[in-house]
């Protein structure tokens, strides 16, 4: 008979880990399964400064202390693609990664999000702060203090972002490809009052997208095409936030747990349970992550916590 884990955790990044780190410690027989290698996100990140305990340290060896830490305390980590997950008539949850089917007690969905890429040219090669571009304004604003920055998007995160770097850029120019922008009227206007402020350093370039990222080593510019007139430019910088979303790794749930249009997980954000008992969601995958490092260990944190619960008491799943 096939070995039944205690806990399955489906993604190996700060969330999955986190939470591997508190199962395994806590004596649960406790399964990570990843589709390429631990670290999610962070694994491709040169600099981390916001991460509390490190003043500075790479996204690999982060995730290395992470790997080893759980290890130690026993979690198993396999490479392994999830298909599908099911629901047992015993209540166990059975995995299924095609030719290998693993079966849990109870399963922590932690498979991150990725960002949304413009699909440039450049942007690839320069993808992370130390080169020039980057994802997340929180994360890596500070490594621009004193820079000239471009910023593209025009939704809330977009917008809240990029009025962040701009307290620490010399000038940041936001591209957006159209009039309007899709944020919330109160960080709109927030945006139009530093745009319009004397000796403001925010410029909107509107009606336009980047259609290049270019540079030696490091950017060093980008072209921009007006979507009206065709009309190209080039902008001087010294980085470019990329501000268009992300998209969650959750195609293989559609129809198992609950997804919002854009496929996160809804879930229970204080217990973070899905609608499915025994199964929980950790990490940038569920709705109202912060989609930051801190939060997603928090998160894993909490799953494997309020898991200890559902073991000692099933009918808690349902009490709110």
């Amino acid at each position: 008979m096939a070995d039944i884990y205690d806990s399955i955790i489906i993604g190996a990044g700060p969330a999955g880990m986190a939470a591997a780190l508190y199962n395994a410690r806590d004596r649960f027989k406790t399964l990570v399964l990843e589709k390429f290698f631990p670290g999610g996100q962070i694994i491709s990140t040169d600099r981390i400064e916001n991460y509390p305990g490190f003043e500075n340290i790479s996204g690999p060896d982060l995730v290395e202390k992470f790997k080893k830490q759980a290890e130690n305390f026993g979690a198993e980590i396999k490479t392994e693609e999830v298909k599908k997950i099911i629901k047992l008539p015993d209540d166990n949850i059975e995995v299924n990664c095609g030719k290998k089917t693993f079966t849990g007690k109870s399963v922590i969905i932690a498979c991150g999000s990725d960002y949304r890429k413009l699909g440039v040219p450049g942007e690839a090669e320069f993808r992370n702060a130390g080169a020039g571009v980057s994802y997340c304004g929180t994360c890596d604003a500070p490594f621009f203090k004193g820079k000239n920055v471009v910023a593209i998007g025009g939704g809330n995160t977009a917008v809240e972002e990029a009025l962040h770097v701009a307290k620490f850029a010399a000038k940041l120019t936001l591209v957006h490809r159209r009039q309007e922008f899709r944020a919330t009227p109160v960080l709109v206007e927030e945006l139009m009052q530093k745009v319009n402020s004397p000796g403001g350093n925010i410029k909107l370039q509107l009606d336009s997208v980047i259609t290049t990222i270019e540079g030696d080593k490091k950017v060093e510019k980008v072209k921009v095409k007006n979507v009206k007139t065709n009309a190209e430019e080039y902008i001087a910088c010294d980085g470019v936030f990329i501000f268009v979303g992300t998209i969650p790794n959750t195609g293989f749930l559609k129809d198992f747990v609950d997804l919002t249009d854009e496929g996160f997980i809804k879930c229970d954000q204080g217990n973070l349970r899905t609608k499915v008992p025994g199964v929980f969601v950790a990490g940038d995958c569920r709705v109202g992550a912060a989609m930051q490092l801190a939060t997603a260990v928090g998160d894993g944190v909490n799953a494997a916590i309020v898991m200890k619960q559902y073991f000692r008491d099933p009918n808690w799943w349902n009490q709110t």
